[in-house]
């Protein structure tokens, strides 16, 4: 009999979008059914997070609409439930409670059980779920009747964040691939296309992934590579265009295991990359002088580069990203998509407020002497919790704990798969990659036994 969801409180610690996310992940990888409930419950109240920890509440305390379901969570849950063929209560937005049940889909000779399979006379597989009328999410692409690539896409009518929709994708992605993806025992790559914001408030930008945690993740974890083409650039401010951004990705091979890692020893700093965004020249060049001016003048003899020096279209959007680089191969960054008001005040002034805020946050990153920074921290959490071993990651003498993200996430994972964090460091599960339930079926029974949940009579 299928095991009894788990139930995760939406209003521990951080209480935001992050947890929902990393629940769906993990529970598509096991197939452990997960009840998430109070969904985002610290975006619309002035209480506390529940849990081991506490949160603040919303910009907008007392605002029950800010809490549930958004249109960017939707994306991201209605593709795992269809890769999944999940059952689901609650998929609707602004639903506060969600049910994912992953269906139970045995692979065998390469055909996927509960699916339906026709040609469509040029050579493909049309596939659909035989409950219900979506399609699989899949769609193979050939040449030569050889099969070169999957390709996916993934859509939003507003500028809802691609990087947070990513987030709640990625780890299946890599990690559960179909036997027809595989090609002479090598991995067909992946084409995932996501429409939404690239330069969203509160969200990794399309900057930051380019450089910091895309590099990260493949120099070292051996993720990928992910390469990623921008289309065009999504923002939530000014004008809320949506923007568009594909990712090739490199999924892991059937039955391979992500094995431990260890992120000690930051080195010493050797440069500084600066991508500067707004929309005249003028105030880019006052940017950049700026932030030449204060650099300099802490890093002496530290390179200095501007990898993105770009208009940005509207004279609300001023973006400005520091990455730094280490000789140990860490990259650590601070970002701002200025979200101050612009009106009655100079360009000296905005200038002024922007560089300064980013420069000090990047010193505090590099003073804690850490091999992260406070955004990539929480990225990492569902690696070191699928990995095999134990993986360690030095978060500096003043982040110990990591921050609430991380917290959040560690707890996600601790509830879904029984592992335990102690502080910065975590024995993962040894999780196999390849497809839905031939390679978890036998890990889901041991973390069911591991959390002790009973099979539903």
């Amino acid at each position: 009999m299928p095991p009894k969801p788990i139930h995760l409180d939406g209003t521990t610690l951080e209480g935001g979008g992050q947890l929902l996310r990393l629940a769906l992940s993990l529970s598509s990888l096991t197939q452990i059914p997960i009840s998430v409930t109070d969904i985002r419950g610290n975006r619309g109240s002035k209480g506390k997070g529940k849990g081991k920890g506490k949160s603040k509440g919303s910009s907008r305390p007392g605002d029950a609409s800010a809490g549930g379901l958004k249109g960017s969570h939707l994306v991201g849950t209605e593709w795992l439930a269809r890769a999944m063929g999940a059952e689901t209560e609650g998929m609707v937005l602004r639903s506060r409670t969600l049910l994912f049940r992953p269906g139970m889909v045995e692979v065998r000779n390469g055909q996927e059980e509960g699916l339906g399979v026709e040609a469509d006379g040029k050579g493909k597989a049309k596939q659909w779920w035989e409950k219900g009328t979506n399609e699989s999410v899949w769609e193979d692409v050939y040449e030569e009747a050889r099969l070169v690539r999957r390709k996916t896409y993934l859509q939003q009518s507003t500028p809802g964040a691609i990087f947070l929709v990513l987030q709640a994708i990625l780890p299946f992605v890599l990690f559960c691939s179909q036997p027809s993806s595989t090609v002479d025992g090598e991995s067909v790559p992946l084409r995932v296309t996501i429409e939404g914001g690239t330069n969203c408030f509160a969200s990794l930008s399309y900057e930051y992934a380019e450089q910091v945690l895309f590099p990260m993740l493949e120099l070292k974890l051996g993720v990928g590579p992910i390469k990623m083409t921008l289309h065009q650039r999504g923002w939530s401010m000014g004008n809320t265009d949506v923007g568009s951004v594909t990712f090739d990705i490199t999924p892991f091979r059937t039955g391979y295991v992500l094995p431990a890692f260890a992120f000690t020893d930051r080195g010493e700093l050797n440069k500084i990359h600066v991508s500067i965004m707004a929309s005249t020249p003028e105030v880019r060049k006052m940017i950049k002088e700026r932030v030449l001016e204060i650099l300099e003048s802490q890093y002496e003899g530290v390179e200095i580069l501007f990898p993105v020096f770009e208009d940005s279209k509207h004279n609300k959007r001023l973006y400005l990203l520091l990455v730094a680089e280490t000789s140990n191969w860490y990259r650590l960054g601070r970002d701002w998509l200025f979200d101050q008001t612009t009106k009655n005040r100079k360009d000296d002034d905005i200038v002024e407020t922007l560089v300064k805020k980013v420069t000090r946050d990047l010193a505090v990153e590099l003073a804690h002497g850490g091999c992260v920074d406070e955004f990539m921290q929480d990225q990492l959490v569902v690696f070191q919790a699928l990995v095999e071993g134990k993986s360690e990651i030095d978060l500096g003498e003043s982040a110990e704990n990591g921050s609430l993200h991380t917290q959040t996430a560690r707890w996600v994972a601790e509830e879904v798969l029984g592992t335990r964090f102690k502080k910065a460091s975590c024995t993962g599960v040894g999780f196999r990659a390849g497809p839905p339930l031939v390679a978890g079926e036998a890990d889901r029974a041991r973390y069911l036994r591991k959390l002790g949940v009973d099979e539903e009579k």
